[in-house]
């Protein structure tokens, strides 16, 4: 069976993203609090949602992240930019 290898680099761009959508939710929780002018222990007792959030925001992001990558695959299989294509072997030309 074929070991799946994930690089250092991949691991660190993920944990970016993930951080970042952290911060976001948290960032949207300290709105919140600020809005609805409610105590501010409430940044810390919501830490439950913030993450729920995060996770959702993330998933969200996978699957925008996919859909490019597969549309982007997809538009260069079949572009009509010679550069694109595939050039015919010997055998295929005789």
């Amino acid at each position: 069976m074929k070991e799946i290898v994930i690089s250092v680099q991949r691991i660190h761009k993920e944990l970016l993203f993930l951080l970042t959508c952290f911060l976001f939710a948290f960032l949207l929780n300290v709105i919140a609090v600020i809005t609805y002018r409610t105590p501010w222990i409430e940044i810390i007792t919501q830490i439950g949602y913030v993450l729920a959030i995060t996770l959702v925001v993330y998933c969200f992001i996978f699957l925008v992240r996919g859909i490019l990558f597969f549309a982007k695959r997809f538009l260069r299989k079949h572009s009509s930019n010679p550069v694109n294509r595939k050039l015919p072997t010997i055998k295929q030309m005789q």
